[in-house]
């Protein structure tokens, strides 16, 4: 379980970073139904102002208790469904994402967050013990393969950004003095960065929804800071 690791200083400094990524990936969607699956003692949709906002998970406190490898939601029923490290804890993957897709709506938001392969904490995880303690045990995954399969099952990115570049130190002194590294990182190694937030839009073949003309342009200036590709050249992200 990630959320007794959140509370140590190691993890507030990751999950402080993550969910003003979250406010600013969430902010800006509309609809009906917004869900978070995982972490229910983490609030991700704390920005987002759909009406009818819930979390579901098996760890205690969530609205709904649900496994996100079988959501119990209906079809195309959600706008909005955020899933902060919930990938790298799961049996499988790739089930979790068709049950994203199952369950969104066309032109529904998907944000997810995980831990860079390509990262002094990708490393460090690479290294460890299968036995290690919580986030080392969990099998990270890099945002190439994370492109690939939300590709594969039609969602299309449009958003995302690498954060948290300080070696992984567990006291919260080391890592303050390592703070240096975070304007340093964001500039000359960007896809370095120990965790990322991603953005994706579940496209319908034949069908895209057209949004109000001052929607889009809101949602273009909000819109997350772009994702870098494994050569270091950004792509710029639409807002959804």
């Amino acid at each position: 379980m990630l959320s007794p690791w959140l509370a140590t200083e190691q993890g507030r400094y990751v999950i402080d970073w993550e969910l003003e990524q979250f406010d600013r990936a969430v902010e800006d969607v509309f609809g009906f139904k917004a869900a978070q699956a995982g972490l229910a003692d983490v609030d991700c949709l704390r920005s987002n102002r759909i009406p009818y906002r819930f979390t579901l998970s098996i760890e205690p406190g969530a609205a709904l208790v649900a496994d996100p490898l079988q959501l119990p939601l209906a079809n195309a029923s959600v706008d909005l469904l955020v899933l902060p490290h919930v990938l790298e804890f799961s049996a499988d993957p790739h089930l979790v994402l068709r049950e994203a897709e199952r369950v969104l709506l066309p032109e529904g938001q998907l944000v997810i967050s995980g831990f860079n392969t390509l990262s002094l904490w990708g490393a460090r995880q690479s290294l460890a013990w299968r036995d290690a303690a919580c986030p080392w045990n969990a099998r990270f995954i890099g945002l190439l393969r994370l492109k690939d399969w939300l590709r594969l099952l039609g969602f299309e990115l449009n958003g995302g950004i690498f954060g948290r570049y300080a070696p992984p130190f567990a006291q919260a002194k080391w890592l303050g003095s390592f703070a240096f590294m975070e304007k340093a990182g964001a500039r000359w190694w960007p896809i370095a960065g120990a965790v990322y937030v991603v953005r994706a839009i579940k496209r319908v073949h034949g069908m895209r929804l057209v949004a109000p003309g001052w929607r889009r342009e809101r949602a273009r200036i909000r819109a997350l800071a772009p994702v870098t590709n494994s050569n270091g050249h950004a792509r710029t992200g639409t807002g959804g």
